[in-house]
């Protein structure tokens, strides 16, 4: 490493952030024999565990839930009244433990590894320094995450917009509610409020969820639609203001002005390195990894989770963190690196192999690559579709259940390479896409993975046989 031999060292390895990806790098760090310290400036457990993750899905699962029961007779009829908003905050509370990381702060020091509060700042090659105070160590890893990004509105910065987290942690329901974005937070968000009785309005620059197969789009804006939103698909903001009367006025493009309580910018994001350091060691403010998590350039410096831009998801995240904490003590210990596709230090998995859910009603569920995606990369594609509705599984489960499957198959190869499913519950099926992607399993062989009789999964077979 880059450290001389006369340098003090505290640590073998600092983490900056303490979050879900933080937590996992200096974990397998430690239980590789490395004396790690973890370094955050605020909640330990990160935007996951208080504003993302849990608290928008804890949002978002009694209104499933009750939609759900009013799709099945018997259950339909025992309703008798809608959602307890107060109720819902209560459970979201429980589940971020009132933004309280007094227990994430206990499992850190179970672990046997060392929490420094404050913000971390890198100063020089393997040198942090927290508040004043200068930590040597012979690696650091940056796990910092990534922030919303603002569009470039007139007037949005200055009308005090919700980002993800206010509209996670609010505890009160706006009556109106505009939402900048038509990607996941934003989808996710709309169906929460929506249930919580807001009159939401939906503005997207192109489609809703662009990034998955079309057919996913195109129904979860009509669920939105049946949930009383109105989607707005091509529609963008000229300019946003918040006027003396508290109300924010967004005015489109065509001149139509929306009015509305608050509005939430749910636009993407970006790495969280503003003021990390970074640049006092000629390092690029949106980092670039090898499959190591090792920094392009270096040899100390390594990049997990959202802060290298690979794939903005807590549980790759994590299956980074526990790739880059291996390799890391691997290294420092001089231990044989397993480096190649596949093996136990590397995120092989980001360049074709991701599973992601939307928490929408209907749920998507997509592994792999879309199609458009496969054929960009060459590969002879051929796909195969079926309707998740007429599964006799998903009759069961809900009546007039509709939702699609799709798989993207490598044809040369015989494999699949990409699956999507729109539908109640379609969350359940994702794993199994993966694993199949992941273990390149062969379409022959896939014929004796035998789903059981009456599942949702039953699709597998349904799917195959329309392939031929």
């Amino acid at each position: 490493m880059s450290t001389s031999s006369e340098d003090r060292i505290d640590f073998d390895l600092i983490v900056i952030g303490a979050g879900p990806v933080g937590e996992n790098v200096a974990d397998y760090a430690t239980r590789g024999g490395l004396r790690t310290a973890l370094i955050e400036s605020e909640l330990v457990g990160g935007e996951c565990s208080y504003w993302a993750c849990m608290p928008s899905k804890a949002l978002l699962r009694s209104g499933h839930a009750l939609r759900a029961a009013r799709r099945v007779p018997g259950a339909r009829e025992a309703i008798t009244a809608g959602l307890d908003v107060e109720a819902v905050f209560a459970r979201r509370d429980a589940f971020t433990s009132d933004w309280d990381d007094h227990g994430q702060e206990e499992w850190v020091a179970s672990a046997g590894i060392e929490l420094i509060r404050g913000h971390g700042r890198i100063v020089g090659p393997a040198r942090v320094d927290v508040d004043g105070r200068e930590y040597a160590a012979r690696a650091v890893a940056i796990a910092t995450g990534s922030v919303p990004v603002v569009p470039d509105v007139p007037g949005l910065a200055d009308a005090a917009p919700w980002g993800t987290r206010e509209a996670t942690s609010a505890d009160r329901v706006p009556p109106r509610l505009i939402v900048l974005g038509g990607g996941v937070a934003g989808t996710e968000m709309a169906f929460a409020y929506a249930s919580f009785g807001s009159r939401v309005t939906v503005l997207a620059r192109r489609t809703l969820l662009g990034g998955e197969e079309p057919f996913v789009g195109e129904r979860i804006a009509a669920a939105l639609t049946d949930e009383g939103v109105d989607v707005r698909l091509g529609a963008t903001a000229s300019r946003v203001e918040r006027g003396s009367d508290g109300l924010v006025r967004a005015t489109l493009s065509d001149g139509e002005e929306i009015v509305a309580e608050e509005i939430l910018v749910a636009t993407g994001r970006r790495p969280a390195t503003d003021d990390l350091g970074l640049d006092a060691v000629d390092v690029d403010a949106a980092p670039t990894v090898d499959d190591t998590m090792l920094v392009t350039g270096t040899d100390w410096l390594y990049a997990v989770g959202d802060v290298n831009s690979r794939a903005l998801l807590t549980h790759q995240g994590k299956y980074q963190a526990r790739a880059a904490g291996s390799v890391i003590a691997a290294r420092l210990n001089g231990a044989t690196v397993s480096d190649q596709p596949w093996g136990a230090h590397v995120a092989t998995a980001d360049h074709g192999a991701v599973p992601r859910v939307v928490f929408s009603d209907p749920e998507v569920a997509a592994a792999g690559r879309t199609e458009a995606d496969a054929r960009s990369a060459g590969l002879n594609v051929r796909t195969a579709e079926f309707d998740l509705g007429s599964i006799a599984g998903a009759s069961l489960h809900a009546d007039g259940y509709a939702g699609r499957a799709k798989l993207v198959i490598d044809a040369d190869r015989r494999v699949v390479v990409g699956a999507a499913f729109v539908g109640q519950d379609a969350s359940e099926l994702v794993h199994a896409a993966t694993i199949a992607i992941v273990g390149e399993v062969p379409l022959e062989r896939l014929w004796h993975a035998v789903p059981a009789y009456p599942t949702i999964s039953e699709v597998w077979l349904r799917l195959l046989e329309t392939f031929g």
